[in-house]
């Protein structure tokens, strides 16, 4: 294709993805919430670690669960910033140069997910790994050893990696959701209040839910509760899906989030 072809049809995506790092890594708050989304993590799973207490056998700590507790809350990071991600531009006016230069909206959003998405699995990743390095430390100390059932954690361990890989997974999926309303909404304030009352709102109807058929529908359906699931090591066969089935949930909310996105991109005026 001739230089021209491509810049009558709009930039390829390999440009685009160049096109939008440029714009992630010369926004100074991209970094800076990158590091609060590893140190919270952190922070909180180990807070969680050092409240734990197993004085006997019986006890019915999960402990890859209660390593991985920092998730709930880094998630919260993770939503500004893929909602900063295209809000951004929208307060500034700066989408309006962005679509000039490449027409293919949709191409602009795959690359701005591809790069959010990215950006949050690999911070993801550094958080989870030691959240569950200090839950293998610290953990022990609180009674929850061998001597009342419970093995050190362990990647090794089949349930602990699965519950590892998928709270990284379940985060970069949040990442998808916010930015897909973002997209819809535009509006920061708008977008992360929508996305993060979506998260936790179904816990808090399903606590609350005295039926507990409706309690149980509330979260098998609740993006959270249900993506959360991936965490869980003990007492999967209790659970009202399986820890795939549950990451399953939060991805169908986050692609039909991303599919809404696309069409407001493609539909409305800049």
């Amino acid at each position: 294709m001739s230089q021209t072809a491509v810049a009558a049809d709009g930039w390829p995506f390999a440009d685009a993805l160049h096109a939008e790092w440029t714009k992630l890594r010369t926004l100074a708050s991209t970094g800076w919430l990158l590091l609060g989304l590893v140190a919270l993590t952190i922070a909180v799973s180990a807070a969680a670690d050092a409240a734990a207490s197993c004085p006997a056998g019986g006890c019915q700590a999960d402990p890859a669960k209660l390593s991985l507790t920092g998730v709930q809350v880094g998630q919260a990071i993770v939503v500004v910033i893929a909602v900063l991600a295209i809000s951004n531009e929208y307060s500034t006016g700066m989408i309006r140069v962005t679509l000039a230069a490449m027409p293919r909206r949709l191409t602009v959003l795959a690359a701005k997910a591809a790069l959010v998405v990215g950006l949050v699995l690999a911070a993801a990743a550094v958080a989870v790994l030691a959240c569950v390095l200090l839950g293998r430390l610290i953990l022990p100390g609180h009674g929850l050893t061998l001597a009342h059932g419970y093995r050190a954690l362990s990647l090794g361990d089949g349930a602990v990696l699965r519950a590892a890989c998928g709270s990284v997974l379940y985060l970069g999926l949040v990442a998808l959701l916010s930015l897909g309303v973002a997209a819809a909404v535009r509006e920061a304030a708008v977008a992360i209040g929508f996305v993060l009352g979506l998260l936790y709102v179904f816990p808090i109807l399903a606590s609350v839910a005295s039926n507990p058929h409706w309690q149980r529908h509330l979260e098998q359906i609740g993006p959270m509760t249900a993506g959360l699931y991936i965490q869980v090591t003990l007492g999967v066969k209790t659970l009202p899906l399986t820890p795939w089935q549950g990451l399953g949930v939060l991805a169908a909310w986050a692609f039909s989030a991303l599919l809404l996105g696309a069409l407001a991109l493609r539909l409305r005026d800049a």
